[in-house]
């Protein structure tokens, strides 16, 4: 085993791989993949006829598209220097991946939530996603180039202080970190701006499965069943509510023992396919209405198709053959604390899928209603959990001694920020131009 020495010097012999400042460069390869090209490869086993969902989301605005344009980043960070100091990525910690929700004690903590591009990969890939889509979002919020730097210099400048930190903790204070929202308020200086993000973490508490069940079902021959709103939510049909009821079993024996136990007092209800997200929309995604003690007693859960990483194609092969277990390993090893009903199974076709909680106290914040000052909080807070995450699955002491205690790494990113929004809208203008053209379809109605 090697010494935390030993490791300090293997972070900074990283620095000879790829310096901190070699960060800062964007310069696109002369034989860069076509944005929309890249898109429409990633849509080919998806469900057709949401496609012009996702397009259209995605159109709406270059943040938008940022946002479901991991692929895209994926092959823009892949050609890049890296320093190939090894984490569990989350893959797409994206701004809008991060919120809050309930941890098993019902406490409401802040963290990434959303590893459907988990993958081990260098550290430094997700720091510059977060920064990028910090700044992407500065600039569509109406602020300035500086603004936007000054907000991905907030993201990274937390990461790496929180690195550095928690290099210094024993393993078992890593293991068990996590950011408190109750903590978090403390550390919002304006009563004001306190007020308004206890508001919001109220109406985190009140999102569950309850406040789910009048939003999502209604009664119907006095049965309760999932509402029909098509194309965003639609009841399964007989085929497949055959299918989800065998798969639920399958599931079942992904849990540990004693949640198989409390699984067994839920009853299988009704299910629908639900159009999730903006990435994400036309893999096969399904919502299942379970009740327990009454019909007052529901459980929702997700049901998401897991397919290959954006990842997987830039990266060596990873530990996992099943990308469910991926997905359900990488959320496990990420967040602080983990949903007690994650699993993963093998469905009908071959089709590899995950199941978690739909609904537990989950929220995220509104980047448009952020005030400047609110939105560099926000950012901080995001780099803190990243860096919290990364902390937990790699080599901390190596990357904290990468990093140093100055800020040349988190200025080069920061600046590598700034110039990705440029290449962002340009590629957003590419999916709009190919819309335009009529070479993609979007429907902008949902």
């Amino acid at each position: 085993m090697t010494t935390a020495a030993e490791r300090a010097e293997r972070g900074k012999a990283a620095r000879k791989r790829a310096s901190r400042s070699s960060h800062g460069a964007w310069i696109p390869s002369a034989d860069r993949a076509d944005p929309v090209a890249v898109l429409e490869r990633q849509s080919a086993d998806r469900v057709q006829d949401l496609l012009p969902i996702r397009y259209g989301r995605m159109a709406a605005s270059p943040f938008a598209f940022l946002r479901g344009a991991a692929a895209v980043m994926a092959g823009d960070l892949a050609a890049q220097r890296h320093t190939g100091l090894t984490v569990q990525l989350c893959g797409d910690a994206h701004l809008l991946n991060f919120g809050v929700f309930a941890s098993p004690e019902r406490r409401l903590l802040f963290d990434l939530n959303d590893f459907d591009e988990t993958y081990p990969g260098p550290f430094e890939w997700d720091v510059k996603r977060l920064a990028a889509s910090v700044a992407v979002a500065a600039r569509e919020t109406g602020r300035g180039e500086d603004r936007a730097h000054d907000a991905a210099l907030a993201a990274v400048t937390a990461y790496r202080t929180g690195i550095r930190r928690l290099a210094r903790k024993g393993e078992l204070d890593v293991w068990y970190a996590s950011v408190d929202t109750d903590d978090l308020l403390r550390l919002i200086d304006s009563a004001r701006r306190r007020e308004r993000a206890a508001a919001r973490l109220a109406h985190a508490r009140r999102h569950t499965s309850l406040q789910a069940l009048g939003k999502l079902t209604e009664v119907v021959d006095d049965r309760r069943r999932i509402i029909h709103d098509p194309p965003l939510l639609e009841p399964a049909g007989a085929p497949d509510m055959a299918a989800l009821r065998k798969i639920f079993g399958d599931y079942r024996s992904t849990l540990a023992e004693e949640r198989r136990l409390l699984l067994d007092r839920y009853r299988f209800v009704d299910a629908a396919r639900k159009v999730v997200g903006v990435g994400s929309v036309g893999t096969r995604c399904f919502v299942v209405l379970l009740t327990g003690r009454d019909t007052d007693d529901p459980l929702f859960l997700q049901i998401k198709e897991a397919v290959r990483s954006v990842l997987e194609e830039h990266l060596p092969t990873g530990p996992y053959l099943h990308p469910g277990h991926r997905v359900v390993a990488g959320q496990r090893l990420l967040q602080a604390a983990g949903d007690i009903f994650l699993g993963w199974m093998t469905g009908p076709q071959g089709r590899a899928y995950y199941w978690r909680q739909l609904r537990d106290m989950k929220g995220s914040v509104d980047i448009a209603e952020l005030e400047p000052a609110e939105l560099l909080a926000y950012a901080r807070l995001c780099g803190t959990a990243l860096a919290r995450a990364h902390a937990r699955s790699g080599d901390r002491i190596a990357i904290a001694a990468y990093l140093g205690s100055a800020d040349t790494f988190d200025r080069a990113v920061a600046a590598f920020a700034v110039r990705y929004v440029s290449q962002n809208a340009t590629d957003h203008k590419a999916l709009t131009g190919a819309i335009d053209a009529g070479v993609l379809t979007a429907a902008t109605t949902y």
